[in-house]
């Protein structure tokens, strides 16, 4: 475990000069050791298929500060950017669609190429893990802790853009049709903006005390009900389109998905969106199954390029966009008009402290993994100065027009996949990002994907997160106390996921006072966004709810002791010594005669 660099008492050891860094970067670049070492880099792309021999030579492990080739340290970047890649780019898809605000192409386009640039900066934030001056504190983790947009966000907008369009803070067409609302994105970022000092002021409390409110019985059903509500998202998107296309309506223009306009436009739901979709998720369970590492990391976007090719061969691609959008873009090379639209508030707060909360779990896994501490002094300073950085990405995310950041778990299966921790792997992954989002003809590609190609891939990525739910709820211990927390929580995540508009009509205020309006639509948005309510709940109970002394483990599954076939037994044993007693006394005719009526 060689955390060296990152002590937190003084550091004794000798600097090097910049002579020094200079002589180490040349050697780098111009020896075959410093180029290429021996690494066996075979390994990383020999596929798994049944009739080839299985090597039994486990990768050598590279740690945090372990000498590394510089080409290894591409290699493995790259792979650690193709990971990221679909999750960075399918929020601003799906906020910049026909179910977030409608915006223009071009526009999704620029957050498509934003999102990859602003991820690849940040990240690095993360990576570096800076010292503030004259503190005990430290901002970022010094770990391949990435970060990319949040899935986290998308249920908490798309909830708010509707309410938007509802009360006219978006325009409708005559028709009823959602117009372009680049106000209601940019209502969004800012007040994100602001709700991120939350995590920012959370991360200079102790570690323990934060673990002590957001244990992980609050944390898995919370990120178990986000992922459980985005796949209804992916579906719709999977069977045609989330946008007026859903129900089949008869207004012209919009019959058909995406638009009656669109090439090769068919009906919502048509099997041939379907089929497009299953390319997409039978191509990610094949590469799981018979991939080399390199594939299985990064089987989603695989699967994505299958389903766009297939798309492509069958005149679903619209070239327009691509051809239309310049050849690079960078930050700020758009803008939206930025304001506070109040009735986001409280459920953008819920968002942070799930944030804080996914952070907290991603950074322990990111040191399990990585093959460092998970106690002790230094690693509650990486949990202070990674919470820190988190907030800190929040707050520089929305003044760089893109939606909340979380940090990314998923490279924590590249870094036990490949055994590599090393910090070079992940400087190279944000050079990556970086070249990805300048050249926005990439970006215009992955906005062409069409909705079903889309859809495959998201339910996917939608259920890993509520599968990362699941398995965090299965480390808390099942005593009466925790069930009953969890109990209360999900009944109402999931009553509220499943029921969105059950709180839509408990207040009839029709005044002129908007902030009072305002505060009622806030209530009614968080009680109509089940994780936020899961959360709420969950944190509530479990500070409330004192541990029963004579609370034990109930483990029905694994010990056997209160399945439902055996909490009668020792009824039926008194009954069955009862049937045994009137054998005996009624002699064998009475047996007889009992198994005739048997």
């Amino acid at each position: 475990m060689d955390d060296s660099p990152d002590k937190i008492g003084p550091d004794m050891t000798p600097k090097k000069s910049y002579g020094d860094k200079a002589r180490s970067v040349v050697k780098a670049c111009t020896t075959k050791d410093g180029l290429i070492g021996d690494y066996d880099y075979a390994f990383l792309f020999k596929p798994n298929l049944p009739f080839m021999r299985k090597t039994r030579r486990a990768a050598p492990f590279f740690g945090l500060n372990d000498h590394m080739p510089l080409l290894l340290a591409l290699l493995l970047g790259f792979q650690h950017a193709l990971s990221m890649l679909a999750g960075i780019i399918t929020p601003p898809l799906i906020l910049a669609g026909q179910g977030g605000v409608n915006l223009a192409p071009e526009d999704a386009q620029y957050l498509v190429s934003t999102s990859l640039i602003v991820c690849g900066l940040l990240s690095s934030i993360q990576i570096t893990r800076f010292h503030i001056y004259k503190s005990p504190y430290y901002l970022g983790t010094g770990l391949i802790s990435v970060v990319g947009t949040s899935f986290t966000v998308i249920p908490v907008a798309t909830g708010a853009f509707a309410q938007m369009y509802a009360t006219g803070y978006c325009p409708l067409a005559e028709d009823g049709t959602k117009l372009p609302c680049p106000k209601g994105y940019g209502a969004l970022i800012a007040t994100g903006t602001l709700c991120a000092l939350l995590e920012i002021g959370a991360s200079f409390t102790k570690p323990s005390l934060l673990k002590r409110v957001f244990p992980p019985l609050v944390t898995g059903p919370t990120v178990a009900l986000i992922g459980i509500s985005l796949i209804e998202s992916g579906f719709k998107n999977w069977a045609g389109g989330s946008g007026s296309c859903f129900n089949r309506p008869d207004t012209p223009g919009f019959t058909l998905c995406p638009s009656d306009s669109a090439p090769h436009a068919l009906p919502w739901g048509s099997a041939e969106f379907i089929g497009l979709g299953f390319s997409v998720f039978v191509t990610i369970i094949l590469c799981e199954r018979f991939g080399s590492p390199i594939m299985k990391s990064c089987a989603v976007v695989l699967g994505l390029l299958v389903g766009c090719i297939i798309a492509g061969a069958t005149g679903y691609f619209s070239s327009a966009g691509i051809n239309a959008a310049p050849a690079a873009s960078f930050i700020w090379v758009r803008t939206f008009p930025l304001s506070i639209y109040g009735p986001i508030v409280l459920p953008l707060l819920a968002v942070y402290i799930v944030l804080m909360m996914e952070a907290i779990g991603d950074i322990t896994a990111t040191c399990d993994v990585s093959r460092l501490e998970v106690e002790g002094k230094l690693f509650d300073s990486r949990i202070q100065g990674g919470v820190l950085a988190d907030g800190v990405n929040g707050l520089l995310s929305g003044l760089l027009t893109i939606t909340p950041l979380s940090t990314f778990a998923q490279n924590n299966g590249v870094i036990a996949l490949t055994r590599c921790a090393n910090r070079k792997a992940g400087y190279a992954c944000c050079f990556f990002l970086l070249i990805m989002g300048i050249f926005s003809k990439f970006a215009a590609a992955l906005v062409a994907i069409p909705s079903a190609v889309l859809g495959g891939m998201t339910t996917f990525l939608f259920a890993a997160v509520a599968v990362s739910g699941v398995r965090i709820i299965s480390t808390v211990p099942f005593t009466r106390r925790n069930r009953f927390i969890l109990t209360a929580a999900l009944a109402l995540g999931f009553g509220a996921t499943l029921v969105p508009n059950w709180f839509a009509y408990v207040f009839t205020y029709n005044g002129n006072n908007n902030a009072k309006r305002g505060f009622f639509n806030a209530i009614v948005l968080v009680c109509e966004t089940g994780f936020a309510l899961t959360a709420f709940t969950a944190i509530f109970l479990n500070l409330v709810l004192q541990e029963e002394v004579e609370d034990e483990v109930v483990d029905d599954v694994m010990d056997g002791k209160n399945t439902v076939n055996r909490a009668d037994e020792e009824a039926d044993r008194e009954e069955w010594a009862r049937i045994e007693r009137g054998r005996h006394q009624g002699g064998g005719d009475v047996e007889a005669g009992n198994e005739k009526k048997i």
